[in-house]
């Protein structure tokens, strides 16, 4: 019988923001696959992000904890350098740390801009960097950075958020390109409203605007993409890269 394209056995998968959400989703997916994964996440979401290990653990996968702030550059580099030195390798990155500023683009301060596009989008660069030098070396890798369904779109009162998710979408292409011949594929995936305690946050009006354009007509749940990046990061995606997969229920098609 031919070997499962969708199996990830000898992987080390290095997810970012996995205490909750759409990251963690990834974490357990990834395990599932027979991948080993290093969940990480802010020193004060530790609780969350051995939880996460202990759930992995709990289905027969294996995962460890790290502490990892992608919005501290200079930290990111010894971050990576760890988890390679306990887990022996970076194979797959998943980009899913973020955050957003929600109000009037004509009120966003200078500092929420800055907090928002040094997390979503510096962040994401940098730790694309950091796992590249390593792939680089080591036969090269998968890199799944979390844009959204509102970096091809838009809606009111997200202006950093949207330029943040539309800058990653830009530099997976541009990574995706430049990387090939190391062997490095880089894709995006673009969840459309998902559930997730990020968005539970959100103001019911503009929840209730954008499910009303949704044609499924309710929010995804973490799982449903987290099953589109075990897809990038496998075999199974070997003549993908510099792609925006949109998981988004036929949000930006409607």
């Amino acid at each position: 019988m031919a070997d499962d394209p969708f199996k990830l056995d000898g992987k080390v998968a290095v997810v970012t923001g996995a205490g909750q959400g759409i990251g963690k989703a990834c974490a357990l997916a990834l395990a599932r696959a027979g991948a080993t994964v290093a969940v990480t996440g802010l020193a004060d979401r530790r609780p969350d992000l051995d939880e996460a290990c202990r759930e992995i653990a709990a289905a027969g996968g294996e995962a460890q904890a790290f502490t990892l702030d992608v919005g501290d550059v200079p930290s990111i580099v010894p971050a990576f350098a760890a988890i390679i030195g306990e887990l022996g390798s970076v194979d797959i990155l998943v980009n899913n740390a973020g955050v957003r500023v929600n109000g009037p683009s004509l009120g966003i301060s200078e500092q929420d801009w800055d907090w928002v596009i040094g997390i979503n989008l510096k962040g994401t660069f940098f730790c694309c960097q950091a796992a590249a030098a390593h792939m680089t070396a080591h036969s090269g890798g998968r890199i799944i950075n979390v844009a959204s369904q509102l970096a091809v779109s838009a809606a009111s009162e997200r202006a950093a958020y949207i330029a943040s998710k539309g800058g990653i979408v830009s530099l997976t292409k541009t990574l995706a390109v430049e990387w090939a011949s190391r062997g490095i594929q880089v894709n995006a995936v673009g969840p459309g409203p998902t559930d997730t305690p990020m968005t539970a946050s959100a103001d019911p009006a503009a929840s209730a605007q954008l499910l009303a354009r949704s044609p499924i007509g309710r929010r995804l749940e973490p799982s449903e993409i987290a099953t589109s990046v075990v897809f990038l990061a496998s075999p199974a995606s070997g003549a993908i890269t510099g792609q925006h997969l949109l998981v988004d229920g036929g949000w930006t098609a409607s």
